[in-house]
């Protein structure tokens, strides 16, 4: 990997590979990325990837609400939220917050730079902080790495440094960019046992691929297969390669909870986005043994639809 000091002077029809480390009026840090692959920016709190973009798409892959509120120790509605070390609500105390304390907590960089294929990899670590201290008491390190370029890749990384073993959830709370979510269907967990948050964790199996016609929230669990994400109206798939995850989410909120939620539009953005999650969640909560790492992998690629 060639560390990136400065910026390259750009060869005839190549993209010039720019890091560019800015600072809001807020105080809050991002990273803005491009190379000859893709562009994409990542905010340091909560290590959360905000936009990529291949440069063979026409629109982002990921959709970003444009009344978040970019505030420290608020999450950001959109792009891909880190849940960690819990998903949902915390199993005992319900006065902590929902998904866990690292989308909110800063990460620092450990390493940034080119790699030989063009790609740009990105590695972060979560800060140990007062906040997350009170939640976690446990010993551990987050490293988060990032591969940026024609495929979007992430490896959340989690290492007990305890003398005992413990127990997490976890997710890449992923908001895909689509035409219409009336329009879209998801493939790849069909037959797959779900538990439908909107019914009181109702249980049944997927019965065909996936279709949206109002507000939807079910975990579907014990599942490492591909998911595929069709969109007609932007003539793509998205495709969704997970390892180290045996639970995925799928989320919309539809119109009434859309236009609830203060950190969304109220217009029909609801519309155009849709949450596939790569997760660890109810019965697939993940057991961490004492010096032992467990890691959260996706891929994330985008063809033609076929």
């Amino acid at each position: 990997m060639t560390q990136i000091n400065a910026l390259k002077q750009s060869e005839p029809e190549h993209y010039e590979d720019d890091v560019r480390f800015i600072k809001d009026e807020n105080g809050l840090d991002y990273i803005e990325i491009e190379n000859r692959h893709a562009t994409a920016k990542l905010a340091l709190q909560g290590g959360h990837v905000m936009h990529w973009q291949p440069r063979h798409t026409a629109e982002p892959v990921l959709w970003l609400s444009k009344e978040s509120r970019y505030e420290t120790g608020r999450s950001i509605r959109g792009g891909i939220p880190l849940c960690w070390p819990w998903f949902g609500a915390h199993p005992t105390d319900s006065s902590l917050c929902m998904h866990g304390f690292a989308r909110v907590t800063p990460f620092s960089v450990i390493d940034i730079g080119q790699m030989n294929n063009g790609n740009t990899r990105v590695i972060l670590q979560m800060k140990h902080t007062e906040n997350a201290q009170r939640q976690l008491s446990y010993p551990y390190t987050l490293v988060l790495t990032i591969e940026i370029g024609a495929t979007l890749s992430m490896k959340l990384a989690t290492t007990n440094r305890a003398t005992q073993p413990f127990f997490m959830g976890e997710a890449f709370h992923t908001y895909f960019n689509i035409g219409d979510v009336e329009k879209v269907n998801i493939t790849g967990l069909e037959d797959t046992e779900y538990a439908d948050k909107l019914l009181d964790f109702w249980r049944d199996k997927q019965d065909g691929s996936i279709r949206f016609n109002q507000e939807f929230d079910r975990v579907y669990v014990s599942t490492r297969n591909e998911v595929t994400l069709h969109d007609p109206i932007l003539n793509r798939e998205i495709h969704i390669n997970k390892k180290g995850s045996n639970t995925t989410v799928v989320w919309t909120p539809w119109e009434k909870k859309a236009h609830q939620m203060p950190d969304m539009p109220k217009d029909e953005a609801w519309r155009n986005m849709i949450c596939i999650e790569t997760a660890n969640a109810m019965e697939n909560l993940v057991m961490i043994n004492p010096g032992y790492t467990h890691i959260l992998a996706v891929e994330y690629s985008v063809t033609d639809l076929q």
